[in-house]
C-alpha cells in the first residue's frame, strides 16, 4: 500500500499542504475546529508522521533507543514494561534492540541508533562486551547514556543496578543455615559488574561461617542451562559438593536436570539456590529458590533518569534496586541429621 502523505490528507481536505502540518502540529494559527477536522481525516486515511523528519525540525528526538541482551529473558521484558511506564506517558517511544550477547551486534546496534538520531539510549551490556568505545562515542556526542544491570563504571551518567552483592549473600547463608557446608558457585564472567559482585557476596557469607573460601569451587562462565548441566556432571565427579548457588536461573536449571539424571538425593543432601526468579522458578519440581530482581522498578528509574538527562540534569550515579530471597523446595534440607 502506498504510504499517505501530508499532500493526500491536503488534497482529500482541499486545504494546503502547511495548513495540514500546523494542524498535526497542534499550531495555534490553525482554528481548533479545522485541527480536529485534519487530525480525524489523518486516523481515517492512516497516515503515519515521519518521526526522522519531525526530529529534525525540532532539533531533538522523541525516539529512545534501548539495548537489551536477550528480550525474551523475563528480567528484561520487565525491564521493558517499566522504561515504557514512564517514558511513553511523557511523549517519547522506544525502540527497542538486542545485542543476543554479542559485542559485534552491540556496536552495531549503538551505531545505528547514533545514525537514526535518538533522544538518548538506555542499554545493558552484552556479555562480551569488554571494550566500550562505541558508549564513550555516545557520551562525546552530548546524547544522554543511561546504563541498567550490567554496566561499565568508568562511563559518565546514570547507573541503575540491582543489589547482587546483598542477593548473592543471602542465597548463599540460607544454603549454609540449611545445614549445607561445600557450597560451589557457578558463576558468569566475573570481569561483569553483575557477576563479579554476586562472587564478592558469596565470598562473603561462606568466609562468615567457615572463615575461609575455597576458591576452587568458583567456576566461571557458567549462566546458560547446557553449561550448568554439562559443569554439575563433571564436577560431582571431581569434588565433595552438597550444593551450588548459580548466579543465574538458566544455569540453575542445568544443574537441576543433572542432578535430577544423576539420581542425587535433591533436595535433602543436595541443596541449590539460583538468581533472578524466572517464572519456571517455582514450576520446577522441587520448585527452584531463587533472587527475586524487580526489573519494573529497574526500568522506571532508568526511564527516568533518560528525561532528567534529556532535559539537561545529569546524574553521574549509580542507583541500587533491592533484591529478595525467595525460599522454595530446592534449597532445604530433608533430613539434617542424616
Amino acid at each position: 500500500m502506498k504510504k499517505v502523505t501530508i499532500n493526500d490528507i491536503a488534497k482529500k481536505l482541499g486545504v494546503t499542504p502547511s495548513t495540514i502540518s500546523r494542524a498535526l502540529a497542534d499550531n495555534q494559527r490553525v482554528s481548533q475546529a479545522t485541527r480536529d477536522k485534519v487530525k480525524r481525516m489523518a486516523q481515517e486515511m492512516g497516515y503515519q508522521p515521519n518521526l526522522m523528519a519531525s526530529s529534525l525540525r525540532k532539533g531533538k528526538s522523541d525516539l529512545i533507543g534501548m539495548i537489551v541482551p536477550r528480550i525474551n529473558r523475563h528480567f528484561f521484558s520487565n525491564i521493558i514494561s517499566g522504561v515504557e511506564e514512564i517514558l511513553n506517558p511523557a511523549g517519547y517511544s522506544l525502540l527497542i534492540m538486542q545485542s543476543h550477547e554479542e559485542l559485534e551486534a552491540e556496536v552495531k546496534a549503538v551505531h545505528s541508533l547514533m545514525r537514526n538520531r535518538v533522544g538518548g539510549i538506555i542499554i545493558s551490556l552484552s556479555v562480551e562486551t569488554n571494550s566500550f568505545e562505541h558508549l564513550q562515542g555516545v557520551v562525546d556526542a552530548n546524547v544522554p547514556l543511561v546504563q541498567f544491570d550490567r554496566v561499565c563504571k568508568n562511563l559518565k551518567g546514570p547507573k541503575i543496578v540491582n543489589d547482587n552483592i546483598t542477593g548473592a549473600y543471602l542465597a548463599t547463608r540460607h544454603l549454609i543455615q540449611s545445614g549445607y557446608k561445600n557450597i560451589a558457585h557457578f558463576s558468569g564472567n566475573k570481569m561483569i559488574n553483575v557477576y563479579g559482585e554476586r562472587i564478592i557476596g558469596y565470598k562473603k557469607a561462606i568466609a562468615e561461617a567457615f572463615g575461609e573460601v575455597d576458591e576452587s569451587l568458583i567456576m566461571e562462565d557458567i549462566i546458560t542451562r547446557d553449561s550448568g548441566l554439562e559443569t554439575i556432571q563433571q564436577v560431582l565427579k571431581e569434588k565433595e559438593i552438597d550444593a551450588v548457588f548459580c548466579a543465574g536461573d538458566y544455569s540453575a536449571f542445568g544443574v537441576f536436570e543433572g542432578l535430577k539424571d544423576l539420581k542425587a538425593e535433591f533436595p535433602g543432601k543436595f541443596g541449590l539456590v539460583g538468581f533472578g526468579n524466572e517464572p519456571f522458578a517455582e514450576m520446577l519440581h522441587p520448585s527452584l529458590s531463587s533472587i527475586e530482581q524487580d526489573g519494573r522498578e529497574v526500568g522506571r528509574i532508568a526511564a527516568q533518569e533518560m528525561i532528567d538527562a534529556i532535559n539537561g540534569v545529569l546524574h553521574n550515579i549509580e542507583r541500587v534496586v533491592p533484591v529478595e530471597f525467595k525460599e522454595r523446595e530446592s534449597s532445604k534440607k530433608i533430613n539434617i541429621n542424616f
